[in-house]
């Protein structure tokens, strides 16, 4: 089970931290990452992270604003978000499983909204 917090509203240039509980999940080494779904537009893959060391994957259009992070311990995933723009408006996703080049993820949750105005 994923379930996503932290989505709001904020103005341009300003930051969200967005948080995923994982549970259910038992293997050693995974894919965990973040996409996103502006409103009438495909699914767009952000960030991601191999679980088994730590290698982190990025999509151009967030690379050096937003970093993606794990807490292990806590079953926790995380997706700071910095430097916001409007562009940046949709309903985002924390996913599992699948490849993390691809930003492909075999489960996801129900989401969590961002505006920025």
């Amino acid at each position: 089970q994923l379930v996503e917090s932290g989505g709001g509203s904020v103005q341009a240039g300003g930051s969200l931290g967005l948080s995923c509980a994982a549970s259910g999940y038992t293997y050693s080494s995974y894919c965990m990452g973040w996409f996103r779904q502006p409103l009438g537009k495909d699914n767009e893959g952000l960030a991601a992270l191999w679980t088994g060391n730590g290698r982190t994957f990025y999509a151009d259009s967030v690379k050096g604003r937003f970093t993606i992070s794990r807490d292990n311990d806590k079953g926790m995933l995380y997706l700071q978000m910095n430097l916001l723009e409007p562009a940046d408006n949709a309903m985002y996703y924390c996913g599992y499983g699948g490849f993390c080049s691809s930003y492909k993820f075999n489960y996801s949750g129900r989401g969590t909204q961002v505006t920025v105005s």
